[in-house]
């Protein structure tokens, strides 16, 4: 079985402190399960959410490498939610030389079980991450992450940004009240139901509403719905890796809760040099795209913003489009496209030119040339002018064929 036992890589770790010094008590025994998929010199690095397994990444493993079945040829490796054939419409990009490795964080799955809150948080499961890489060898990867794995992405990019070739940020919030859902009947309803949840069978049926739309779930695939495949599926799946346990899923919640990235740590990310994509499902109860948007904005120039009709696992309900968006990105990356050419984030108009204010300008008093011809000097001319920070400032400025000349702060000016 492929494990990583996290305190043997982390000894020459981070922030230039010893790891064996500061992260002991945080990761003495602890063990990372994982699976590798494909073969090939471009490495993916998933992260996954928030009582997730590796296996939720299925559709993402598939399109990626053309492979279903791990390099380990497990038969019980029991991916979650894998896309039956056909299911999404999906396109399967891969076997192109990726090879991809996904985990159970700690607190889930076959990974190990920490019992104190302390032992959760999305730094140390960056570090678990981080350790991971180091264990397969991996000097450089793209990392994708989903939800709470997206915040874990996140710190490993401003942790060791220099180890990162492209960051995927899939369904992310910034942590803390953000991690809360807007409240409404239905979401108060799904998360008193997931609160219960003592059963696989109990929990499938709320992982269903919160996962997809309400839409998707009810289009039907040949004679039944897809809700009804589905929940055979989340069935299986769940009875086959067993409940999460409630110090796994405490541990998790609290890493979410705490998790916050710092301006350092997203001027780290945005300096970096590697390029972001953000995809969120606009139709998220969990996490709303507002958040999403607002962390892209925090990243720009090096992000993009891939809006999709979805719920929180937009990876399963648009696969095709989630899937050729990770393509893109990793070409962008490949390819050495720039931050300018790979954001699709309009272009705002500066309100600094030359460390001047855009101004506009009523009433100026213009000096026209003496080559042009005279003209009477209109009571009103509006203009978007450049001017210096002082208004008092004599400065020249062309528009049309007239050269106009602030030459005092008499001129009526107004901030954009």
């Amino acid at each position: 079985m492929p494990f990583c036992e996290v305190a043997k890589h982390q000894g020459s770790l981070y922030d230039g402190v010893d790891a064996s010094a500061n992260n002991s008590s945080n990761n003495n025994g602890i063990k990372i399960f994982y699976r590798t998929y494909g073969q090939g010199t471009t490495k993916v690095l998933l992260v996954i959410g928030l009582a997730g397994t590796h296996g939720s990444w299925g559709p993402q493993i598939k399109g990626l490498t053309g492979e279903e079945r791990s390099n380990d040829d497990d038969e019980n490796d029991g991916m979650r939610g894998v896309a039956q054939s056909g299911d999404n419409g999906e396109d399967v990009y891969g076997g192109n030389g990726v090879q991809v490795c996904a985990f159970d964080n700690r607190g889930m799955g076959r990974s190990s079980v920490p019992t104190k809150n302390s032992e959760y948080s999305t730094k140390i499961m960056a570090k678990d991450a981080i350790a991971l890489m180091d264990h397969l060898g991996w000097r450089k990867a793209h990392v994708f992450g989903h939800s709470m794995g997206a915040m874990i992405a996140c710190k490993l990019a401003a942790m060791v940004p220099d180890r990162v070739l492209s960051l995927a940020l899939l369904n992310v919030t910034g942590g803390g009240f953000e991690c809360l859902p807007k409240l409404d009947r239905r979401t108060i309803s799904v998360a008193i139901r997931f609160l219960k949840a003592k059963t696989p069978e109990q929990r499938a049926a709320v992982d269903l509403d919160t996962h997809y739309t309400k839409e998707y779930l009810d289009e039907y695939v040949g004679p039944s719905t897809r809700r009804a495949i589905l929940y055979q599926e989340y069935v299986k799946s769940i009875s086959s890796t067993g409940m999460q346990s409630s110090y796994g899923f405490d541990g998790q919640v609290n890493a979410c809760w705490t998790h916050k990235m710092t301006r350092t740590e997203i001027e780290l990310i945005r300096s970096a040099g590697f390029l972001v994509s953000v995809m969120h499902g606009r139709h998220d109860i969990i996490a709303p795209i507002y958040y999403a948007r607002r962390l892209a904005e925090k990243l720009l120039p090096v992000a993009r913003m891939v809006d999709l009709h979805g719920g929180h696992l937009v990876s399963h309900e648009r696969t095709k489009e989630v899937n050729q968006a990770l393509h893109e990105l990793i070409n962008a990356s490949e390819t050495k496209m720039s931050p300018q050419d790979w954001s699709n984030f309009p272009k705002k108009s500066s309100r600094w030119s030359e460390k001047g204010l855009l101004l506009v300008c009523s009433q100026p008093e213009l000096n026209l040339p003496s080559h042009e011809p005279t003209v009477n000097k209109p009571p009103f001319f509006p203009g978007l002018l450049a001017c210096s920070p002082s208004a008092a400032t004599p400065c020249d400025h062309n528009l049309g064929h007239y050269t106009f000349r602030i030459k005092s702060s008499k001129a009526n000016l107004a901030l954009l």
